[in-house]
């Protein structure tokens, strides 16, 4: 069943050009300049119940433009999307009761009060019964080990403290369907890793659904199998997260350790794939996918060979490639 469905939405914002000067500024009185900027340009994709999709891009790729139009904060300029049967920009009760919008750079709580006060306001706006509230406030902050952080003021929480306060007021409803908008900027490894661990967890067991962007590429590993990656406001990729390798990299790092000056100087290892590193006693290779069994058996015959890895391409490298590759299209 999909829970997201998304068909060729757009979003168009129209602005004012000022020309410079005083001149300028006359003319914009009589005859304004309108500069179109295409945010979200034509995207369709499907989310079913229970999946948690990472959604990738550059900055002003579309991310943040498409998850407001399906939390109903924007209306599409085209298009259509529906979210749990409902069209998100309409408002319905019936809506806004099933879905959270967690946008990492805002605030929901309130500055001055503690965690707790905060809590209970967002209860009391769901109509959400007190036993309730306590049962679940009591789960999550157990699971985010901020229990004993509930009475302190939200201005004097750390980052990570606040942005999991945050996530347990986005969850205070149970909502079906989540949107999170970077969930771990600016948190150390630690907050990084607990959150992702809490999500994973809140996912499997509540089944909800997920569409996550991040720029920190763990988040994605950890979480996503699947990904949509948006470029200059186009579907670049719909698909598993190993698929994007297998499309976009047709190859492998391969390292290959020896003893200190075991490296033999007259080794021509550019027969074997592209050398991007090498000293004395190690060699790192792009191998083609298809070649990196006999590249390694070949190797291994060849060198006094103490230690071989290989390793897939960094995501961040492969996500740099799929951008360049709707760089060209884009063209």
């Amino acid at each position: 069943m999909s829970v997201i469905e998304v068909d060729r939405l757009s979003r168009t914002y129209r602005t004012h050009r000022k020309r410079p000067g005083l001149r300028g500024a006359l003319t914009g009185l009589f005859r304004r300049e309108i500069q179109e900027t295409v945010a979200v340009d034509a995207v369709s994709f499907r989310v079913e119940e229970g999946e948690l999709v990472g959604f990738l891009g550059p900055n002003g790729a579309g991310k943040t433009t498409t998850l407001k139009m399906l939390s109903g904060l924007l209306h599409p300029t085209a298009g259509a999307a529906r979210v749990l049967g409902h069209v998100p920009w309409e408002r319905s009760d019936g809506y806004r009761r099933q879905f959270a919008l967690l946008l990492g750079q805002k605030n929901q709580l309130w500055w001055d009060l503690p965690s707790r006060e905060s809590l209970e306001l967002n209860a009391r706006i769901y109509g959400i019964p007190r036993r309730q509230l306590e049962a679940t406030t009591a789960e999550l902050a157990g699971l985010l080990g901020v229990t004993d952080k509930l009475g302190v003021m939200v201005r004097e929480l750390s980052l990570g403290e606040r942005m999991k306060m945050e996530l347990i007021a986005a969850l205070l409803h149970q909502p079906r369907v989540l949107f999170l908008d970077e969930p771990t900027i600016g948190l150390d490894v630690v907050s990084q890793k607990t959150v992702r661990e809490f999500l994973k967890h809140h996912n499997t067991t509540r089944r909800t659904t997920i569409l996550l962007t991040s720029h920190y590429m763990a988040d994605i590993q950890e979480l996503c199998d699947r990904v949509l990656v948006i470029h200059r406001g186009r579907l670049q990729f719909d698909g598993r997260l190993e698929e994007v390798l297998d499309r976009f990299v047709d190859f492998k790092l391969v390292t290959i350790h020896c003893d200190p000056g075991g490296m033999p100087t007259t080794l021509d290892a550019s027969r074997y794939g592209e050398v991007i590193e090498r000293d004395s006693g190690m060699i790192r290779l792009r191998v083609k996918r298809n070649r990196v069994i006999p590249t390694c058996k070949a190797l291994l015959d060849e060198l006094p060979v103490r230690d071989i890895d290989i390793q897939e391409v960094p995501i961040e490298e492969v996500i740099r490639r799929v951008f360049s590759e709707g760089e060209t299209q884009g063209g």
